[in-house]
């Protein structure tokens, strides 16, 4: 899965990810592949990519790491005169065009069906919305229930400047749309960090708490109460206090290696959480950091090399 972590302040933008490569076995079974994968991509002088997620797309039959359709597509397509956002679009198209979700969906709710008739279970409905698998269905006692499951997802975070200097930050989820998280241009949306991939670690350090918190029953009751937007504003005020925008780029290059570096180091000492315990140590390996500046462009401040290594 990986963690890919973005942070854009006053003097430029760094781009951090680290390099292990995870795939599923045919028994569906979650492996680590590789701890030198490349996972972070010069696409222009000022525009740079981080992939996390899936790590291979079929092609004619065969199976390719998502490294070879990034090189293609910086081969065959002219980005000089693109935006930042524009560039995020193709690459959206691109993917979205390779990656059969569909036929993963498929799968996915097949199989959730049978281990439901399994236990005994009762479907009342089922749906897919953005790649996700939602079931409700009455269990063995009569009791009416919801589960829901996620096909494996690619996402992309694409960075850097446009050509009259603005700079801009997009996420591109694939299956789901592309998010444009900063702009130059836009009030608030100037400065900040992003991050994609294996985000709990992060997020628990920065805001305070991750995603899963919607799981949890007082948590919905809230919401039911309150409303989802003025449930949030609450959640959101243990988020930390920082100075995105008076941040060195060193600050800011120190901060992202010290979020995918966190992340690894809780993986490799935790298994989940309680809630929902069984996880995927993804994030390892070297992290390569690349800089961007309306100045000098794309930059690599640290990128691991490909050879035999000195003992």
């Amino acid at each position: 899965m990986s963690l890919a972590i973005n942070t854009t302040t006053p003097e430029g933008i760094i781009l951090a990810v680290d390099s292990r490569q995870s795939f599923r076995n045919h028994k569906g079974m979650a492996r680590i592949g590789s701890d030198n994968a490349s996972k972070l991509f010069q696409i222009n002088k000022k525009v740079g990519v981080a992939v996390t997620g899936l790590a291979f797309l079929p092609e004619d039959g065969v199976m390719k790491n998502i490294s070879k359709f990034i090189d293609v597509f910086r081969c065959e397509t002219e980005t000089e005169n693109l935006t930042v956002q524009e560039i995020a679009e193709k690459l959206h198209y691109l993917f979205s065009k390779k990656y059969n979700y569909k036929e993963r969906v498929e799968k996915l709710m097949k199989r959730a069906e049978i281990d439901l008739k399994r236990q005994g279970a009762e479907i009342i409905d089922k749906k897919e919305e953005g790649g996700i698998v939602k079931i409700r269905f009455k269990n063995s006692k009569g009791e009416e229930k919801e589960t829901s499951a996620t096909v494996d997802m690619i996402k992309l975070m694409v960075v850097g400047y446009n050509k009259d200097g603005n700079h801009q930050v997009c996420i591109c989820n694939i299956p789901g749309e592309v998010q444009k998280v900063r702009d130059g241009n836009e009030g608030g949306k100037e400065y900040g960090s992003s991050w994609i991939g294996q985000t709990d670690v992060v997020s628990r350090i920065v805001l305070g708490f991750d995603g899963r918190i919607g799981n949890l029953k007082f948590v919905k009751e809230a919401i039911q109460q309150n409303g989802k937007e003025e449930t949030n504003k609450q959640l959101r005020n243990l988020e930390y206090v920082i100075q995105w925008g008076t941040m060195t780029l060193q600050d800011a290059i120190d901060f992202c290696v010290l979020m995918v570096q966190s992340t690894s180091a809780i993986q490799r000492f935790s298994d989940g959480i309680k809630g929902d315990p069984g996880d995927m140590p993804g994030v390892g390996g070297p992290v390569d950091v690349a800089m961007i500046t309306s100045r000098e462009g794309f930059a690599w401040v640290t990128k691991k090399r490909v050879g035999v290594k000195e003992e």
